[in-house]
């Protein structure tokens, strides 16, 4: 009796815990039927696909999952909860990878290690042409220059480096990036996939296993902030560290800079792009320490404002940092930094920082350090308080006032060097990558960008200023090259002008093309910008002949720079929910419903006049509406209570039982 309660009691755990991890209610029903006198089936984690689990049993909606693969990885994630992947991410990924193998190549080619990719050609090759008599002197010299002293040391993908890279990913989530990396990335000791959700936890053990990484990934629950902060001793701290989070990695940074080796490499993610993009610039100060602007360079702007808050962060505990890559991409930002220690250079970080002063009207801005390094006796470098600020307090152009924002990075956002390595590793292994064709195109405009000029204008911008005609891109890159200034694109934005020019000669140069356009000066308000910038004659004759070197190599090849639209209602995955639900269907219903909310109906006159006849005319009820018949809303007089009883409900004059309230909003009124 005893036993039929026991047997009993177990069958009805899977059923109290459905909303644990679907690992777990796997295992109870697997343990149910063996206690039932079925034969237990082996733990086979590939059988979990197809949301079923290793015993056979179909597992509820909620605790189903789905399988996924990229890269090199296939990772299994409840359906209920979408949050755990997101395939826009891919590039995100591929690329960070890609950064990766490179510093490990770089930093395991010091010690004398070199690492195999799969898929790269072998650099060192020995091409041997001999005859058949001297096959077996070739063999003995093979055999003599693989001895162990001889011989390279190599490391390659899915083995254990004793001298590589410690790699923390401190908000794993499914595991993803961390598989990817122990699957794809040589040379690493030790990847630690670490989430503070217990159920996330599950997934990546369950990941791990399925992927048979489990020498290499670590999976690992704790805060991220205090994981990193038990790392600081120099003997445990970590060659890499990856952050991306949901919203902005502010509350990690200052862990981050402190759990990363000398030399060590950071990787941040920020998808909190509204809050960097200047729409709550106190929120950003709050943040990350400095005052985002509305800018049409708003997303380089975000990039040296995450590259500033890293650096203030490090100048607390005398490290500092040096980027490497800098990325804006599709809804978020990314940036990959080196971070070292020492004192001397720590003083030069305030000569790497600066305010912008940006005028409302025309956008022009002019950039403020907040120090200054200058040369001294004996070689030594003084650094002192800059001088300011550059403008007046009204703009030298239309007249308006500035806008202050910053501090920002201004020093060089990329590693030229190191890019040209990536770039050339990915290109000559396309096929590692599926978004190896979007890296390149990435990467070659980086290698393009002018390294110390911050921030850019915008063709449209310029032209909008003063209402003109727009001119292509050629035509005012050849104008600024005639006229002996450097001009190059920036990979955050399509249309940018990055050059070195100053503000004056690039007004010169657009007074010139409203000249060959013509601006209708008469409809021009004469306190606004374009009034004021057009009423001034240019110093500077422009020249709009196109030149040869004003196309850039990438866009002549027809690189893939920019990202179309992957899919639909694609960007940012919503916030992970208590429990791993989300409203799925609803969730898209809503944003359906929602899309396009501020648009006029495509609908006929006809079809719209019977429509509006639906909704009754305020101003009638209250006896002030002129328009008699001619009013496009309903006229028709309210139906009092002891008639509308006597209709009958199916009857086609009943009144609405339920008519709006003046309250609710049913169609357009007239005011």
């Amino acid at each position: 009796m005893s036993h039929v309660r026991v047997v009993l009691w177990l069958s009805l755990t899977p059923l109290r815990f459905v909303a644990k991890p679907f690992l777990r209610s796997g295992r109870g029903l697997c343990r149910v039927r063996s206690m039932e006198g079925q034969p237990q089936e082996s733990a086979n984690p590939t059988a979990m696909v197809n949301s079923t689990v290793s015993c056979g049993e179909k597992l509820p909606p909620e605790t189903q999952e789905t399988t996924v693969t990229e890269g090199a990885a296939k990772i299994a994630f409840p359906r209920a909860n979408e949050v755990f992947y997101n395939p826009v991410q891919e590039f995100n990924r591929d690329l960070t990878c890609a950064v990766i193998t490179e510093f490990a190549r770089i930093q395991l080619g010091a010690k004398g290690i070199q690492i195999k990719v799969p898929g790269e050609k072998e650099v060192q090759k020995v091409v041997v042409d001999l005859s058949e008599q001297e096959e077996d002197k070739t063999e003995l010299k093979e055999g003599a220059d693989l001895a162990p002293e001889n011989q390279p040391r190599t490391a390659t993908v899915g083995e254990i480096c004793e001298e590589g890279l410690r790699v923390l990913e401190g908000l794993a989530a499914s595991g993803l990036r961390s598989i990817r990396f122990a699957r794809e990335v040589p040379g690493l000791r030790l990847v630690v996939a670490n989430d503070a959700s217990a159920r996330a936890v599950d997934l990546i053990r369950h990941n791990v296993q399925l992927n048979e990484v489990a020498h290499l990934v670590q999976p690992s629950q704790a805060d991220a902030r205090m994981l990193m902060y038990q790392h600081q001793r120099l003997s445990d701290r970590f060659e890499v560290i990856d952050l991306d989070p949901y919203g902005s990695p502010a509350p990690f940074l200052d862990a981050a800079v402190q759990a990363v080796s000398e030399g060590g490499l950071l990787c941040v993610t920020c998808t909190d792009m509204a809050v960097l993009a200047g729409n709550s610039g106190e929120t950003c100060y709050s943040k990350y320490g400095a005052m985002a602007l509305k800018s049409r360079a708003c997303h380089e702007m975000a990039l040296r404002i995450v590259l500033h808050s890293l650096d203030l962060r490090a100048n607390c505990y005398q490290r500092f940092v040096v980027p490497l890559l800098s990325i804006s991409a599709d809804f978020y930002v990314r940036v990959f930094v080196r971070v070292f220690t020492g004192q001397a250079k720590v003083k030069a970080s305030a000569s790497k920082q600066a305010l912008v002063f940006q005028c409302v009207g025309c956008g022009t801005f002019h950039l403020q350090h907040l120090g200054k390094a200058s040369g001294a006796s004996g070689g030594r470098v003084k650094f002192s308080a800059a001088c300011g600020p550059p403008i007046a307090p009204e703009c030298e152009h239309c007249g308006q006032r500035h806008q202050l924002g910053g501090p920002l990075w201004v020093e060089p956002i990329h590693d030229l060097d190191f890019v040209s390595r990536v770039l050339g590793a990915v290109s000559t292994n396309p096929s590692r990558f599926h978004t190896s064709e979007r890296i390149r195109g990435v990467l070659s405009v980086i290698t393009e960008e002018l390294p110390d000029v911050p921030l850019y204008y915008t063709l449209d911008q310029l032209s909008s200023t003063i209402h003109c005609n727009t001119p292509s891109l050629l035509q005012l890159r050849s104008a600024l090259l005639h006229a002996g200034f450097r001009v190059s694109l920036s990979h955050a934005c399509k249309n940018a002008v990055k050059t070195d020019a100053p503000a004056s000669a690039l007004w010169d140069i657009m007074r010139c093309w409203a000249k060959e356009c013509p601006v209708k000066r008469e409809k021009l308000s004469e306190t606004s910008p374009a009034f004021r910038i057009l009423s001034v004659e240019p110093r500077l004759k422009a020249n709009f002949t196109i030149r040869d070197d004003a196309n850039p190599s990438s866009r002549q090849r027809g690189l893939k720079r920019f990202q179309a639209n992957p899919e639909a209602n694609w960007g940012p995955r919503p916030r992970a929910r208590p429990g791993g639900k989300t409203e799925g269907k609803a969730m898209e219903d809503r944003c359906r419903l929602l899309q396009n909310k501020r648009k006029e109906l495509a609908e006929d006159p006809a079809q719209r006049a019977a429509r509006l006849k639906t909704f009754p005319c305020k101003r009638f009820k209250e006896g002030t509406c002129q328009r008699g018949d001619q009013c496009c809303y309903s006229h028709r007089p309210p139906i009092s209570d002891a008639i509308a009883e006597a209709i009958p409900t199916d009857s086609p004059q009943a009144p609405n039982p339920n008519p709006p309230g003046p309250e609710v909003t049913t169609g357009p009124h007239v005011d």
